[in-house]
């Protein structure tokens, strides 16, 4: 599929108009808006307008009633809805992807991808749907009945970054949905018609499935909406993906009104090569990994540790390989490594590179590119940054391609290494010896929430939970048994007999 630059606009208005979107969008002449402009050539794509306060609360309230009906719907029914919506993406998945290239800036297949895990995030939550378990516990009293159930929870708000636009929005509102919970989505105000048209699809679902269209709730702004969310206490649970820093705001907004909070932030990912390993398949793996969306995932590959013995063949394949990378329109087939998102990103990322060097480190790559890319889109050569693995700038996650590169020589050490950072989110080693592999996913072994073995870093399935430790935040979204995060437990003990025995064997006679 390739896109000529000056259709952007064009093509955008209609896809949203074909989804439904386009009343979502600002009226003309409308004051406090948002313009969307693609990381491609930096042209408008669409205006949305900021919500207000007023406006804010009047979509609370109507979520909130939404759930007084939600909540008691069975939850097959509630999975209805869920494979609706997935049946939906699955008719408009290229038009989805196309919006999320053109607002996102990665590249086609990528955008691809992401929607097909929208579409598989149903098919995993329509399952769910029928399988909410709670427990039955042995009483030690006799004629008693001890278990525990999972209720719905409540309105649940969800925070998004630009990176993943789509998707990670799918995996907090599909599984939070056949909870019997209606979702209050705040995106990121650099992608706001891609989440215009989840909402538009959403609903028209919900309307087809004879649910509550006011389960699906959407607010565009930036921090102070996103604060909005955060101290409601009419939303029990704020689930936010995104940098540290917000991370940080958020947890102690929710935390001072005693809410949940899922928090899915930051990644300085790194990956361990050992002297065994497949060379071929480690080196195609981390230069997806690194330069993947351009540097632009929580999963990316950030910092490489090599076996002495083979750092310098791996450094020479990976700098030969970045050498080639087709760098472009993110349209093209042939592209690989689409933009940066905006010129804050460039210059954060020529900032570290600065740093790198003032440190001791040999920079390859990191430059713009110029030829035949749009002047004002920031394409840029993915850099390999060779340095000592300790430097303070290998401590700090850039939102960029830059891959630093070290050495190590023993597994113990490159395990120590892996675990320095303050971040822990995913992690990778490649080797051919079971015992090095066994080891590093062992408690011993790296202390990231995702530790993968002769894979990247980065491309996780949303059947495992996903998410980190430390910095990373300590949520888990997606697959496994993360639909708990959105339900409230009950422990009920049920008394069928004539009697009123005590626990603890406590006697209290009248």
């Amino acid at each position: 599929m390739s896109q000529t630059i000056e259709s952007l606009s064009g093509q955008t208005a209609r896809i949203l108009h074909d989804l439904g979107a386009s009343e979502m969008l600002a009226h003309r002449g409308a004051t406090n808006t948002i313009i969307s402009h693609s990381p491609i050539d930096g042209s408008p794509l669409g205006e949305v307008a900021v919500t207000s306060r007023a406006e804010y609360d009047r979509i609370v309230d109507a979520a909130r009633q939404a759930y007084l009906l939600w909540r008691d719907t069975p939850a097959p029914v509630r999975g209805n809805l869920v494979r609706l919506i997935g049946q939906r993406l699955r008719e408009q998945k290229e038009s989805l992807a196309w919006l999320v290239t053109a607002e996102a800036g990665k590249i086609y297949q990528e955008a691809l991808g992401e929607v097909q895990e929208m579409i598989d995030i149903c098919d995993f939550a329509v399952g769910l749907s029928r399988q909410l378990y709670g427990l039955t516990i042995a009483s030690e009293r006799p004629g008693h009945r001890l278990m525990e159930q999972w209720h719905p929870l409540g309105v649940i708000g969800v925070i998004t970054a630009f990176n993943f636009p789509v998707a990670v929005w799918s995996w907090n509102a599909m599984l939070a949905l056949v909870c019997g919970d209606p979702i209050v989505w705040k995106p990121s105000e650099k992608t706001p018609l891609t989440a215009a048209a989840c909402q538009a699809i959403a609903r028209r679902c919900a309307a087809e499935a004879g649910a509550p269209p006011d389960l699906f709730q959407l607010v565009q702004g930036n921090r102070d909406q996103g604060r909005w969310l955060a101290i409601d206490r009419r939303l029990p649970l704020i689930s936010a993906t995104g940098s540290t820093e917000m991370g940080r705001q958020v947890a102690v907004q929710v935390a001072e009104r005693l809410g949940r909070s899922l928090l899915e932030l930051g990644g300085n990912n790194a990956a361990i090569i050992a002297a065994s390993a497949d060379l071929d398949l480690a080196i195609r793996a981390c230069v997806f990994a690194a330069v993947g969306t351009c540097g632009q995932r929580c999963t990316t590959l950030r910092r490489l540790i090599v076996h002495e013995s083979r750092y310098d063949q791996v450094v020479h394949r990976i700098k030969e390989a970045y050498a080639h990378l087709p760098i472009g329109d993110p349209f093209s087939p042939a592209t690989l490594v689409g933009p940066l998102v905006d010129e804050k990103a460039f210059a954060c990322m020529q900032m570290r590179l600065d740093q790198a060097r003032s440190a001791g480190g040999i920079v390859f790559g990191g430059n713009r590119v110029i030829d035949q890319v749009p002047e004002q889109g920031y394409y840029v050569r993915p850099a390999i940054v060779e340095i000592e693995a300790g430097a303070e700038v290998c401590q700090v996650e850039t939102f960029a391609p830059i891959l630093y590169v070290s050495r190590y020589r023993t597994l113990a050490e490159a395990i120590a290494v892996q675990n320095s950072v303050t971040q822990g989110l995913s992690s990778s080693i490649f080797t051919s010896d079971i015992r090095e592999a066994e080891i590093f996913c062992s408690a011993g072994g790296s202390d990231c929430g995702i530790a993968n073995v002769n894979i990247g870093t980065s491309g996780a399935e949303i059947g495992g939970a996903f998410g980190g430790e430390k910095d990373t935040g300590g949520g888990r979204e997606s697959g496994s048994d993360s639909w708990r995060n959105y339900m409230r437990r009950a422990t009920n003990t049920i008394n069928y007999s004539a009697e009123l025995p005590l626990a603890q064997g406590i006697r209290f006679e009248l």
